[in-house]
């Protein structure tokens, strides 16, 4: 059967899907998968995998490819800077998807180190041969998921690079690889609708999305085919269906299918941070407890707890059409996410307050996180600066040796007190090694050997004893002596030494049989 390529591929094999779950570091095991397809995900991938260590490990292999039946579409993600690695890595996998994604957005720092994700972006050739050589292989299609350019025409031309290379389906992040972290701001989909605009390949958008209206927003001003939500399904498992359940509900849920197919125990408690996150701001206890869980069965007791107290505070509260059995659009309360964003941002002059003040959604419920803004974070930064300056930290505390890491957090905690460091090692009298710190002599054990030995001396810091063993041997003479077993004839080594004197007694024993025979 030829290959399906483009549309086709999308349609028949994928099924023309608009919510899909994006490939998550550690996060996009086969129980949260399930969750999330049966939530209204209609693709999911794997998390991006590094080719290199799938080839060569079986066990992170076989991990890595666990999946079911209902565990589909599914395509496989995976991070190379080889196209022989890539497509190697990429043939042990393609019985096992539908297709073969090539992760060319990862911004974080392992990526740079490694030289791959989104720090590939300027090896336009190389990236051209790894996917062409696995277009040409692989008996599945080969897609990509990318960050843009602060250029938009960049960002244009690299898209329809990867379309002619053989790239059947276009993941574009609507941001660049240095918007991470506290930098991470709004997502620009203007960027995205040029890259749609430009290519005939199917094309997903990624970026602002935290509920279902952002995606009928996203889909309105792009024109994409289908949108890809990351860090709003972590919050909330039902984004696509447009609900905000209660949070134990969808833990419960995800326990059961961790019971099922198990997983790892970091995934878990990475999971119930992010279900848990608003409610963990007030029941701290809780969270310190969730971070020292060894089990799922510890999560899931602390899950009840945690459940008991949030039901005690919404039995104070009274019931809002969000807790009630004919629940509302939750967007309706919470607004729509890119506007609060464009407001925080300065994009919008009014207040954004209003949409996420009264009208704010109980912390029981699943609902979207908003990171604090590139501009937030530098205010905040700098109120703490006006606050406790460096200057008077200085003035008012000895900072003399301090290095600036630790002056920086002297900025933060000025209480804060770091030990000394540890003395460099003073040299021995005789030559460049490092002295013994309890040596007599002030040396190292060899030099030192070496002098006491000539000195009949003791060192006791390196355990070299010879004025006290020779002490010990002429104290054990005398008593010879005393006892006639010795005369000042014998040789004082043969004396001295328990083995010399057995052989000679062995020697004269068997002479005086020789003679009497």
């Amino acid at each position: 059967m030829p290959k399906l390529e483009g549309y086709e591929f999308w349609e028949k094999t994928l099924g023309k899907p608009r919510f899909i779950v994006a490939p998550m570091v550690d996060q996009s095991e086969l129980p949260w998968r399930l969750l999330s397809r049966r939530h209204k995900a209609q693709l999911c991938y794997t998390p991006m995998l590094h080719a290199s260590v799938f080839i060569r490990n079986h066990r992170y292999r076989k991990d890595s490819l666990a999946s079911c039946e209902e565990d589909s579409p599914l395509i496989v993600q995976f991070c190379a800077n080889d196209p022989e690695v890539f497509v190697e890595a990429a043939m042990l996998a393609q019985d096992h998807c539908v297709a073969v994604d090539l992760n060319l957005g990862c911004p974080q720092s392992i990526a740079k180190r490694g030289h791959y994700g989104a720090f590939l972006q300027d090896e336009w050739e190389l990236i051209s041969d790894m996917v062409s050589l696995a277009h040409k292989k692989l008996s599945v299609p080969v897609t990509c998921k990318i960050r843009i350019f602060p250029s938009v025409e960049k960002t244009v031309l690299f898209a329809q690079m990867l379309e002619k290379a053989g790239c059947q389906v276009l993941t574009v992040h609507g941001r660049t690889r240095e918007m991470k972290g506290p930098m991470t701001g709004l997502a620009d989909w203007s960027v995205i609708k040029a890259v749609k605009d430009a290519v005939k390949i199917p094309v997903v958008a990624n970026g602002n999305i935290q509920s279902l209206k952002d995606v009928e927003q996203c889909i309105e001003e792009t024109g994409v085919d289908g949108v890809m939500s990351a860090e709003g399904n972590l919050h909330n498992p039902a984004l696509f269906e447009g609900t905000n359940p209660f949070f134990w509900d969808i833990s419960y849920e995800y326990f059961t299918l961790v019971k099922a197919y198990p997983c790892a125990l970091s995934a878990v408690r990475a999971h119930l941070f992010k279900l848990w996150h608003h409610s963990l701001l007030i029941h701290i206890d809780l969270r310190m407890e969730l971070a020292r869980a060894k089990s799922a069965e510890e999560c899931e007791d602390i899950c009840r707890r945690l459940q008991v107290r949030c039901e005690e505070e919404a039995a104070k509260h009274d019931p809002t059409p969000a807790l009630g059995d004919d629940r509302q659009d939750p967007t309706a309360t919470l607004g729509n996410s890119k506007q609060d964003l464009s407001a925080r941002l300065g994009d919008d002059k009014q207040d954004p307050a209003p949409a996420l003040g009264e009208g704010k959604l109980p912390h029981w419920l699943c609902q979207p996180y908003f990171r604090p803004t590139p501009a937030e974070t530098e205010a905040n930064r700098a109120e703490k600066n006006r606050k406790r300056p460096l200057a008077v930290i200085m003035e008012d505390q000895n900072t003399e040796g301090l290095s600036k890491s630790q002056l920086k957090k002297r900025v933060r905690n000025p209480t804060i007190t770091f030990q000394s460091k540890a003395k460099k090692y003073e040299k021995c009298a005789k030559c460049a090694n490092p002295r013994g710190m309890k040596c007599v002599f002030s040396e190292c054990r060899a030099c030192c050997k070496h002098t006491a030995h000539r000195a009949v001396a003791d060192c006791p810091g390196h355990n070299l004893l010879f004025k006290s063993k020779q002490l010990k041997r002429l104290q054990w003479e005398a008593a010879q002596r005393e006892k006639g077993l010795l005369t000042d004839e014998t040789p004082t080594s043969e004396a001295s030494n328990p083995d010399t004197r057995a052989n000679n007694a062995i020697k004269e024993g068997t002479s005086q049989q020789l003679d009497s025979g």
